[in-house]
């Protein structure tokens, strides 16, 4: 018997093991871009040029981004951290949270209220999430141009208010792990619907919300594709972020790569600090769940 019990703990000990190699070498191949990235943005254009790829962090960060801030005063670049950071966190907040918000409330409708309509709106979300962006996009220029809001950031964020992938993922987490008895006991209180959804249902969505939330603030701050078809007056104090890092990129009169590199790395660190942020979120979400289990 004992004998079983230690084969037993030998093969669990070598199983976690093997599973722990395969975490840390997807932990590094996800990890060695970024860190490279950064390696990069501290090392000087000509070292780049002439030392190829190293691990090893140098000490010309700082003055990349004088060097970045310089180019931008005379006119070589167009890049401000700054009015970047700004336009982007405004566009990236706000279309963030009406996604998130919006998208738990349809989901809460469908999976708490029974209506007839229920599967074949469903099925309509599903479809509507199935058509690619860039087949609507020239109706959707020449809408916001017809409301006189091209140039505005309102085409940013509103549309985030329907954002379909966004719902199916929050409906199918509901249905796994909603309990719906809790909201039949909050009405009989007398608890009110919108109420009950706020108080109840957001608390119970938090990992699925934490998710989403990750998500959603990745696609909107990443998004230059519908800011280059919108912000068609191309003022330099209405870009993006990614439209920044756009114009650093594909200007082919500029030769410093520490220079391209750092604007790069600036761009995603909103992106590192949000992840991780909401991460210990979604883990703490899960952790509590599994606790009232």
């Amino acid at each position: 018997m004992n004998n079983k019990k230690d084969s037993y703990a030998a093969k669990t000990r070598m199983k976690s093991i093997g599973v722990m190699i395969v975490l840390i070498i997807l932990t590094v191949i996800c990890i060695l871009p970024i860190w490279i990235l950064f390696v990069n943005a501290t090392r000087q254009s000509q070292i780049i040029t002439n030392e190829g790829l190293t691990l090893i962090p140098s000490n010309y960060f700082i003055k990349n981004i004088k060097e970045m801030v310089h180019l931008n005063e005379i006119g070589k670049i167009s890049y401000s951290a700054i009015i970047g950071y700004k336009n982007s966190f405004i566009i990236t907040i706000c279309a963030t949270v009406l996604s998130v918000f919006f998208s738990a409330l349809t989901a809460y409708g469908l999976v708490v209220y029974d209506f007839k309509a229920s599967a074949p709106a469903y099925t309509f979300i599903l479809a509507v999430m199935m058509v690619p962006v860039q087949v609507t996009s020239v109706g959707f220029v020449t809408f916001m141009g017809d409301l006189g809001l091209t140039d505005t950031y309102w085409p940013l964020i509103l549309p985030a208010i329907a954002a379909p992938a966004t719902v199916f993922y929050m409906r199918q987490y509901m249905k796994s792990s909603f309990p719906l008895d809790i909201v039949e006991a909050a009405r009989i209180d007398g608890t009110g619907e919108f109420r009950t959804f706020l108080t109840i249902g957001l608390p119970l969505m938090k990992p699925a919300i934490g998710v989403q939330a990750i998500f959603a603030f990745i696609a909107n701050w990443n998004n230059f594709y519908t800011p280059s078809m919108i912000l068609i007056s191309r003022e330099f104090e209405k870009y993006t972020m990614p439209m920044m890092v756009q114009s650093i990129l594909s200007n082919d009169k500029l030769a410093d790569l520490g220079v391209r590199y750092t604007s790069i790395i600036l761009s995603i660190i909103p992106i590192i600090v949000i992840y991780c942020l909401l991460s210990r979120t979604i883990v703490d979400g899960v952790a509590e769940g599994g606790v009232k289990e």
